[in-house]
């Protein structure tokens, strides 16, 4: 970041928090320093901050500790090659494998969306009946992302991980075997539980170590382990064929394949970088259950504001994800009267656009900017959405859908380092991993929706038959959405470039001699001896001392 010297308007926070100049030694007046609280300050700066292309940073005179803000400069787009070769060989292990389960988990859920046809003639029940299992899947994600949230941030990423990914595997097994349509919706929402924790400890262990310039390119990339996921489900479906039972083959890959990431994720120990911070931590003698829950009180009581923010954000972006692809083959199938080879090769083609956009966009955002990413995509699908409903053939739809999902998973790209990095430094598995399951809660009927208002409203197809209205409801619910998404998203902050790798684990932050009951007894900083530059943009947190 390149200080200008130009001054500017303080951030409207009601506490300060992160980053300051170097200065000699701590302060600790300077993290009770108040400016204007209250969420209609920090709403107004955001919305005037989009239109400004510089960042806000706060500089402290080391000599007369007088703490200013002025504009610095964001650092220029690097070349991405050049990002890439910033990461070690163990660098690298950790994220191929957080790709790979986000990849797994993904291949997973979609097993089921893309062949709602087949298990519907299969259970002998609607397709609308069949998408209450993704319902009840993306209703108990939320209680899983707790459970192994909190986990691998007070034991690590790894055990959690290798629990949840064979369980998982088991369950897909599990699947297979449900005679019922019954035994299949419970199997499913199990499913669902153990499906909510691989989020936040993948994203946590494969972005944790990577370095802050690359840092846009690299969430792009892995948020497309998600796209990946789906392109695999699509290219196993389009093997197997379309066969009443076939969907089960497809089943039987997602299980070896999650069995297969926990598996090796044995093999590997925690980053480096957690496992320094819990010795460092163990060494003041405050690594105890009690500690870890003393210090996720007094988070929560710090930062409600920005999880209910997170997890409204979160709730739009579930919604836009699985309104334009959950019931996006079952659309090729009935309304545009495709065969189900035709369709497959249509999502295949759609989610490698969804892979491409999350990269390019992801990197683009470190120099862009995260918010104003997210909403020039968000608003690019949009205005695309009737290219995306209208055309007629395979290669039509191929080439809508292919830069339709360009922007919608271009703007998902974003999503992994934002939340990163709006979370609490030691909270950094548990609370990404929270509030997007909470919002994929609140969003679980998407499909449902979807299918019911499809179901009752009926289009003519090509050929001149009735059809269920499969484009125009998911055209106007992903104009809605995405609305939604560039409004929050404009009156929200933003901490583009924060430091965390440095923080010790959740319950390892505790001040000696605090009782847990105020701020005050959590340091939520690095454990570095200097404090130093860092930029805290639109209405961000400001100040933290570097104890």
């Amino acid at each position: 970041m390149e200080r200008t010297g130009e001054p500017a308007a303080p951030i409207a926070r009601g506490k300060f928090h992160n980053y300051i100049l170097s200065i000699p030694k701590p302060h600790p007046q300077l993290t009770n320093q108040k400016t204007t609280p209250g969420i209609l300050p920090t709403a107004k700066q955001s919305w005037k901050d989009l239109f400004n292309f510089k960042q806000r940073i706060l500089v402290t005179n080391p000599t007369t500790n007088h703490t200013s803000t002025e504009w610095g400069k964001p650092v220029p787009l690097r070349n991405p090659i050049s990002l890439l070769a910033q990461l070690s060989a163990k660098d690298w292990l950790f994220f191929i494998v957080g790709f790979c389960a986000w990849t797994a988990d993904a291949f997973d859920f979609h097993a089921l969306s893309i062949q709602q046809v087949k298990l519907a003639k299969y259970y002998n029940t609607s397709k609308t009946n069949i998408s209450t299992a993704i319902t009840l899947t993306l209703l108990l994600r939320s209680l899983g992302a707790a459970m192994f949230g909190l986990a691998g941030d007070k034991w690590g990423r790894k055990w959690p991980m290798v629990f949840n990914m064979v369980i998982l595997g088991v369950l897909q097994i599990a699947t297979i075997y449900s005679a019922t349509f019954p035994q299949f919706l419970g199997v499913r929402a199990l499913f669902g539980l153990f499906m909510g924790g691989v989020y936040g400890n993948a994203i946590a262990m494969a972005l944790e170590n990577s370095p802050v310039d690359a840092r846009g390119l690299m969430s792009g990339i892995l948020q497309q382990g998600y796209s990946f996921g789906y392109v695999c489900a699509a290219c196993a479906n389009l093997g197997v064929g379309g066969g009443d039972e076939s969907w089960k083959t497809v089943f039987w890959i997602g299980a070896g394949v999650s069995i297969g990431v926990g598996v090796v994720r044995c093999f590997f120990p925690d980053s480096q970088q957690f496992l320094d911070a819990k010795k460092e931590g163990k060494k003041k003698g405050s690594a105890t259950a009690g500690a870890f829950w003393r210090e996720t009180k007094v988070m929560l009581g710090q930062e409600w504001k920005m999880c209910i923010y997170c997890i409204i954000l979160m709730t739009w972006f579930n919604y836009y994800s699985h309104t334009s692809q959950d019931s996006y083959t079952t659309f090729m199938l009935t309304q545009k009267e495709l065969g189900n080879s035709s369709a497959s090769r249509a999502s295949i083609i759609m989610k490698t656009g969804a892979c491409v956009g999350g990269t390019i966009i992801g990197y683009f955002s470190q120099w862009f900017g995260r918010r104003r990413t997210i909403i020039c995509a968000a608003l690019i699908s949009m205005a695309l959405i009737p290219a995306w409903i209208l055309p007629e053939g395979e290669r039509n739809l191929s080439a809508s859908g292919f830069f339709m999902q360009f922007f919608v998973q271009g703007a998902w790209g974003v999503i992994p380092i934002h939340l990163n990095e709006l979370s609490p430094p030691a909270f950094r598995s548990s609370f990404p991993g929270i509030t997007y399951q909470l919002g994929n809660m609140i969003s679980s009927p998407s499909a449902q929706i979807v299918n019911a208002i499809s179901e009752s409203h009926f289009v003519k197809s090509r050929s001149g038959k009735r059809a269920e209205a499969y484009g125009p409801t998911m055209g106007i619910a992903t104009a809605i959405i995405a609305l939604g998404i560039a409004a929050t998203t404009a009156l929200g902050p933003e901490m583009r470039g924060r430091e965390f790798e440095k923080t010790k684990p959740a319950g390892m932050n505790i001040s000696e001699g605090g009782n847990g009951s105020s701020a005050d007894d959590v340091e939520f900083g690095s454990i570095s001896d200097k404090a130093q530059v860092g930029q805290c943009e639109d209405g961000g947190r400001t100040i933290d001392e570097k104890k």
